[in-house]
């Protein structure tokens, strides 16, 4: 699978139970997601999230969401080294 370029948005839903979400992008677009497709491995995130997240074809042959990454998440520029990976 090809990664395309980052978007920066928010995240506009996320329902927890199903593991379903959408951001928005800077133009007003809406991608889904799914929990597997949070960078950190959380599998959750709050809906009003900064995100920066690329667009690529999914399951079903549908443009979604991946690699969704909170903005600012660890306070530096370090990519996260410091949480804990799965």
């Amino acid at each position: 699978m090809t990664r395309g370029p980052l978007h920066i948005g928010v995240v506009a839903a996320f329902d927890e139970a199903r593991g379903l979400g959408t951001v928005s992008d800077s133009s007003g677009s809406e991608w889904p997601f799914h929990c597997t497709r949070i960078a950190d491995g959380s599998r959750t995130i709050r809906v009003g999230t900064a995100v920066v997240f690329c667009v690529v074809t999914g399951h079903l042959g549908r443009m979604e969401a991946c690699r969704v990454t909170e903005v600012g998440a660890d306070g530096g520029s370090d990519g996260g080294s410091d949480r804990v990976r799965k």
